[in-house]
């Protein structure tokens, strides 16, 4: 099953994808249907015959982003060539009917379960074929399914489930992204073997909750074996996965990943809070005292662990002892990485009807305190990893410096590792080498690479 179609030789499309990996995946798809009808990919918007716009509509500060690119790319239809606007993704999904109402540039939108068809919405929109292209998502790629990586080669991002069951009372993806369903695992791992067979040396899983991973389709939850197969691929030097949920982290994937030697000491747990009220607001487990004691089992399981949170500031109801518990619960806790964010109200959420809005000033007044309080942290964390060695992949280079990150870092979310070239080394992107740590800061660390 390729959906592709035989009459778009020639046309060439920008295709411009905004929001999170598992976006850029369905994007990435989407590349590789086009080319397989025969279009031509461009990077400027300017040389294109059609446009398409992948958006993210997952928090307001997301969708200012996405209609702002489609209003900026719009602009194409009278300074450009462009004879389509195609606008995809969650944004769509969501807001389908407003963006008809709103943005008459737009010619049609496809939802985050049509994405497959993109070809043939395009066919059908430049021969002047109105079709609706939004409905209730359910399909899943697998890997007969053509794509275009855009990561660099050294790292490729592998969607093993999509949409969500968790219905957390303020996040609107259940609807966006509809019910939870995982891939084949066949599948996953032939698209694994592809991936590490074109270069990739790190191969990232991801889902909306990966720890959820198979409990639809098989009964269980199956990550764990999943990790060990994808770890019997020989090209592949890391498996990192993203992301879980408190409840689901078992002691048969803790095992898988201290017994396995690819599988990155990582973990991403969003907690998104520490108040029991709180997050029985927000329906999250609430036990902070089980959430401790699992935080100390992966410490004491996984070697080297780099535990990674989110937490959200201003959560309708929220008081200054909430708040409190939270500091408390980081101090107490010491997270290597943790991201931040403030509370967005999201209409058709749960949410949204709570009562007890806090304020603007007070969202932002506690983001702040969090995030020092974070820095502090990191600071003191990173800076006991001066004197070690790490794996290091090579990632690029800034002021005749290199870079790249340990299994320690994620790309694009953590911290980088810095360290002066040695051109008789010969060291290129996507080379695995030793460095050695000699000074830190909250953030990236510096180092010396050894030849």
């Amino acid at each position: 099953m390729y959906w592709v179609v035989d009459n778009l030789e020639g046309i060439t499309v920008y295709l411009e994808s905004l929001g999170c990996s598992k976006n850029l995946v369905d994007s990435e798809v989407m590349l590789g249907l086009l080319v397989g009808s025969g279009c031509r990919i461009t990077f400027d918007p300017g040389e294109a015959d059609a446009i398409v716009v992948n958006t993210c509509g997952f928090v307001s500060d997301a969708q200012r982003e996405s209609i702002n690119t489609i209003l900026e790319l719009g602009l194409q239809k009278k300074t450009g060539r462009a004879r389509a606007l195609v606008v995809a993704g969650c944004l769509a999904q969501r807001f389908e009917d407003e963006l008809r109402r709103e943005i008459p540039e737009i010619d049609v939108l496809v939802g985050t379960g049509e994405f497959y068809r993109i070809a043939e919405v395009l066919s059908n929109t430049l021969s002047g074929t109105n079709q609706r292209y939004v409905a209730e998502p359910a399909f899943i790629y697998d890997h007969r399914s053509p794509r275009i990586i855009s990561t660099p080669g050294h790292y490729a991002y592998l969607k093993v489930a999509d949409g969500c069951d968790n219905r957390c009372s303020f996040c609107a993806i259940p609807s966006i992204r509809g019910a939870y369903r995982s891939r084949d695992m066949d599948s996953v791992v032939l698209e694994a073997q592809r991936l590490a067979g074109q270069g990739a040396k790190e191969l990232i899983l991801i889902a909306q909750d990966t720890s959820r991973y198979g409990e639809d389709r098989y009964g269980r939850y199956m990550l764990p074996e999943l990790l060990r197969r994808i770890c019997e691929v020989p090209e592949v030097s890391w498996v990192r996965w993203l992301y879980g949920y408190p409840g689901r982290i078992s002691d048969e994937l803790i095992r898988a990943m201290s017994e396995e030697a690819k599988v990155c000491p990582y973990v991403d747990l969003p907690l998104q809070h520490a108040a029991p009220q709180v997050l029985r607001r927000m329906n999250r487990p609430s036990d902070q005292g089980k959430m401790l004691r699992l935080i100390e089992k992966l410490r004491r399981e996984i070697p080297d662990l780099a535990l990674r949170t989110t937490f959200m500031v201003g959560f309708p109801g929220e008081t200054d002892s909430d708040f409190s518990l939270l500091q408390d619960f980081v101090a107490e806790v010491g997270f290597d990485r943790m991201g931040v964010f403030k509370y967005s109200p999201e209409v058709g959420t749960p949410a949204y009807i709570i009562e007890g809005e806090v304020p603007e000033e007070i969202k932002e007044i506690r983001y702040d305190a969090l995030m020092r309080q974070q820095q502090e942290i990191s600071m003191r964390l990173n800076q006991r990893l001066i004197g070690r060695e790490f794996d290091v992949l090579v990632e690029g280079s800034e002021d005749g410096r290199l870079y790249g990150r340990s299994a320690r870092e994620a790309p694009e979310i953590d911290g980088l590792i810095y360290f002066d070239d040695r051109p008789e080394c010969g060291w290129r992107i996507g080379d695995m080498i030793k460095v050695r740590i000699t000074a830190a800061d909250f953030y990236d660390l510096s180092g010396e690479g050894k030849p």
